[in-house]
């Protein structure tokens, strides 16, 4: 599209035309060391470069600035699209990008490219530096502004930029002149009406950049009318960013998690340690604050008030009030989390729901009424939704707002079942609040237990340095976790579970509880605390009432609904259920909890900053980093497909200076190690004497068996350990791959009559390396089958054991049970399939994703999305296919017709099943978008509902 030397970055935004907005593209083009931003005009759904013209060029030099604005008439959000004024000499542009971190990377290159160049000197200019940075990414981290603010705002960014310049090298001498961007001007679109006007002089005067800093800082002084020697005087008398600064110059990071109105703007230390794109000079300086931090931090209690509600599909009918405002004095944070929000097929299916809306208001109005608060940031899985809010006071306070869900229904996806999670830095306190809704039925509590080791190691916050790896849930100071964990009372019947909640003896009653026993056992939540439970159980009710159940089922109560928590310096209140709330099944329970939150010093924290800064001046260059290795060969045995394994490589500073360690790629290839290894942490800091231990996993997934099925790729690598300042260290990694039907094609297995592990490898790689549809030359077998006995296996044992197996495809499996079934379709031992229905179900979906060639192969997909109405036209495609394919396709639909039948029992029916195979069925050969699935949607309904003909 960007026919330039390079295009950095792109992003969508819109643009301000005539009091509307506008479809914009931006982009980061570079050449030769001088940036520009490219605004290029796109049809509605613009494909090939003849859908864009370039509508304007913005060069980034020394008269460039790009400034967050926000409106009085906004209400106070934090997490929202980021609104920026983009300045170039004397003209003005008004853009809005996106949420999401793509837009917080793209605004951190901007900054990248404006400071291209500048460098801090002494000690003085270093400490300003740093401040600066951590005003900037506090400021565009945090949007709560107070509305009458914002002149004083823009006036003070003035400052702070003036005084960031004071600190940076004055203009080379060769000053940017952008002689490339001529050949471009011509480009621009003839007609301007589309575009704001002031737009159209950024790209015609070219000759007047490069003015030198005198002329520049005068302009800006007389703008605030001071002189540049008065601003020059100003600016020297303390270090930028004292307490009270409100700027909110966009230097640093896009804000992605805000939407100003009651903007609040942060002290530049409520951060201190999150300044993006750290150096190693700048991760010695953190190591050592975070070492020190009890020399420039206290602590301050704050009121969190944790909420969990499964309000089992239906919409608000009462005031969440006497749930929510239940404290005397209101909480300084609100933490809600739902479950269940809405239980139809569209949700499950689309993952939408207007009763988000719905919910989201009954809170807000719930909330309360002694406190005026900010909303934080929400998030939603299908019917699992977290809201965070917090006093409007505090929300200055408040960044590095994340967001983050986990599915861990059928296949480890689908989010029926899962985690949502929003983590934030609160003064110089990480916070991470977890909402989930596990597995469901007594006896499941195994299947629990995995629900929760899949979100602990599968929810990754992304930091603002994309350099930086992400963070899981344990690794902040602080971790709340609430929701339905549907832990359930065993060994106990109806009526001696009501004889004890009438006497309310529940300290008896929780010896029977699952997430106790579980807990005790170290199998979950190790290092959780929960505060003694004095309520009875909240579920299950009938729906209107405080009823117990009296449905068919007669669901035993049961404390499904939970409140833990993780950290130092945390104190429950109160933790009870609401039982005047009747709309769900289930009672609604609080917590409040009192947590002492790390505030920072100012003047104790730059007292620190500047002795770090002297004793590293005395370090630097004195000595060249070294580290011991624990070992430097690892070997991986027998790996097999959706296996975890693990290794431990232990590094050691063993040098006389702190170092920095990263796994760096390898000459001509993509990563640092190949597809199926990690190295976790893949890079990180060692203090001295200090030691790390670094997790070297192989796991074999669906796009990586094919190519170790095929003897193309081996269990073999070599990583490169790279110290900077230092030497490289090798680390060989070896193996073996034991090859599995997972990831083998359909075409290779209808030539194997014995398991495939039975074979000898030089015969598998042969048949997998025979495209789909062609000839093999040297069959193995005289009569190849017709159809892979794999599939039948699991077919014919879904078909006589599961026809009426309650939520079949819908609840997950065991993934112990799924690797023993694994072993037996590759070994052929046992004779017959272990594992649970759920767990065999799970295992034939896992082998149609894991498929390198899917049943409907890829040349086909094009044509089945073009004829999915006509379901003679959809026969007649599959016609088409190869003839195992034929076969599996056939014997696939018959199967799930056969289990249509039973619908009453198995709760399927055909809107889930064409959900869950038409994916997997007629796989898309690049990502899918929403008109695409419910086209292939629409292509293999035909074949449940239609009588399906011989093809």
């Amino acid at each position: 599209m960007f026919s330039l030397t390079c295009l950095h970055h792109a992003v969508q935004c819109f643009i301000l035309v005539n009091n509307a907005t506008e479809s914009r593209l931006l982009g980061l083009v570079e050449r030769s060391k001088e940036h520009a931003l490219f605004v290029y005009a796109h049809c509605r759904m613009a494909i090939t470069g003849d859908d864009v013209s370039l509508d304007g060029i913005i060069p980034i030099s020394y008269d460039f600035a790009v400034v967050e604005v926000s409106s009085p008439d906004e209400l106070a959000v934090v997490g929202a699209d980021t609104r920026l004024r983009v300045t170039f000499l004397s003209e003005e542009l008004e853009l809005r990008l996106p949420f999401g971190s793509h837009t917080r990377l793209f605004l951190s290159e901007v900054n990248k490219a404006w400071s291209v160049g500048t460098q801090q000197h002494s000690m003085d200019s270093e400490w300003s530096s740093f401040c600066e940075s951590r005003r900037v990414c506090a400021a565009t981290q945090n949007p709560h502004v107070e509305c009458e603010m914002q002149a004083e705002m823009e006036s003070e960014f003035c400052d702070d930029m003036l005084k960031h310049q004071d600190v940076c090298q004055q203009y080379p001498a060769a000053a940017p002149r952008f002689e490339w961007l001529a050949k471009y001007r011509r480009k621009v679109t003839a007609t301007r009406g589309s575009l704001k006007q002031s737009l159209s002089p950024l790209v015609e005067p070219l000759s007047k950049l490069g003015h030198n800093k005198k002329t520049e800082r005068s302009q800006a002084a007389e703008r605030r009318g001071v002189t540049a020697e008065d601003d020059r005087s100003s600016s020297s008398s303390g270090a930028p960013g004292s307490p009270g600064r409100e700027a909110r110059g966009l230097y640093e990071e896009g804000n992605d998690q805000s939407r100003p109105s009651m903007h609040t703007q942060p002290s530049n230390k409520d951060q201190m340690l999150a300044m993006p794109q750290f150096g190693l000079r700048d991760n010695l300086i953190r190591c050592e604050l975070l070492k020190n931090e009890d020399v420039y931090t206290y602590l301050e209690n704050f009121s969190f008030f944790l909420g969990t509600y499964n309000v089992n599909g239906q919409t608000p009918k009462e005031s969440l009030r006497l749930w929510l405002a239940s404290t005397e004095d209101p909480p300084d944070f609100y933490c809600v989390g739902f479950q269940e929000l809405d239980l139809s097929k569209e949700a499950f299916i689309f993952n939408d729901t207007p009763k988000e809306s719905e919910w989201m208001k009954a809170v807000f109005d719930g909330l309360h009424p002694g406190a005026k608060y900010a909303f934080v940031k929400h998030v939603r899985l299908v019917g699992i939704m977290l809201l965070c809010f917090v006093k409007r006071e505090h929300a200055e306070h408040i960044s590095e707002v994340e967001i983050e869900t986990v599915g861990t229904g059928i296949m480890g996806r689908m989010g029926n079942k899962g985690g949502v999670g929003i983590r934030f830095r609160f003064h110089n306190s990480d916070v991470c609040v977890v909402n989930s809704h596990l597995a469901a039925h007594i006896e499941e509590y195994e299947r629990r237990n995995q629900d929760y080791r899949e979100i602990c190691s599968r929810m990754q916050f992304r930091q603002q340095d994309p350099d930086l790896p992400p963070l899981t849930i344990m690794k902040h100071n602080i971790v709340l976790w609430l929701g339905d964990l549907n832990y359930r009372l065993s060994n106990l019947d109806m009526d001696q579970v009501k004889d004890l909640i009438s006497k309310k003896d529940f300290k008896a009653l929780q010896e029977y509880d699952q997430l106790k026993k579980q807990i005790d056992e170290a199998a979950v939540f190790v290092g959780f605390t929960e505060g003694s439970i004095d309520f009875q159980p909240t579920y299950k009710y009938d729906t209107g009432s405080s009823q117990w159940d009296t449905s068919e089922k007669c669901r035993v109560p049961a404390w499904c609904d939970r409140i833990l928590w993780r950290g130092k310096n945390i104190r429950q209140l109160h933790y009870k259920s609401h039982m005047a709330l009747k709309t769900s099944d289930h009672k609604p329970v609080s917590s409040l909890l009192e947590i002492g939150i790390k505030v920072v010093n100012e003047e104790s924290y730059k007292r620190t900053f500047e002795d770090i800064v002297r004793m590293l001046d005395k370090m630097e260059n004195e000595c060249i980093p070294s580290v011991s290795l624990s070992q430097r060969e690892f070997q991986f045995k027998d790996v097999k497909f959706a296996q975890h394994r693990s290794e431990t490589l232990t590094i050691h500073n063993d040098g006389q200076v702190p170092c920095q360690f990263e796994f760096i790629q390898k000459l001509d290839e993509p990563a640092y190690c190949k597809p199926w290894l990690t190295a976790n942490p893949h890079k990180g800091f060692l203090a001295q004497g200090a030691s790390v231990d670094i997790d070297l996993e192989v796991f074999v997934n669906r796009f990586t068996a094919p190519e170790l099925n095929s003897g193309r790729q081996q269990i073999e690598d070599i990583l490169v350990l790279h110290l900077e300042r230092g030497k490289d260290y090798f680390i060989s990694v070896m193996g073996n791959y034991l090859p599995s039907c997972f990831g083998t094609s359909i075409q290779a297995l209808c030539h194997l009559r014995e398991p495939i592990q039975d074979m000898p490898l030089d015969t598998i790689q042969r048949l997998t390396s025979v495209p789909t549809g062609k000839e093999i030359d040297c069959p193995v077998v005289d009569v190849p089958l017709d159809r892979p006995k794999e599939i039948c296996l699991l077919v014919d044992h879904l078909y006589r054991n599961a026809s009426k197996q309650e939520d079949l495809f819908q609840q997950p499996g065991l993934r112990s049970e799924f690797e023993e079934i694994r072993d037996c379709l590759d070994t052929g031992e046992p004779d017959s399939l272990p594992g649970s229905n759920h767990s065999v179900a799970e295992a034939l979906l896992l082998f149609l994703d894991a498929l390198p060639e899917p049943v409907v192969p890829y040349h086909l997909y094009k044509q089945c999305l073009e004829c999915c109405s006509d379901y003679g036209q959809c026969k007649q495609v599959i016609s088409m296919l190869p003839q195992c394919h034929k076969n599996v396709f056939n014997s696939l639909t018959e199967f799930l017709r056969e289990l249509l039948k039973y619908s009453s029992h198995n709760h399927l029916d055909v809107s889930i099943l064409v959900t869950i195979f038409a994916a997997l069925i007629l796989r898309s050969p690049t990502k899918q978008d929403l008109s695409q699935k419910r086209k292939t949607q629409e292509f293999y309904q035909h074949f449940l509902t239609q009588d399906l003909a011989s093809s």
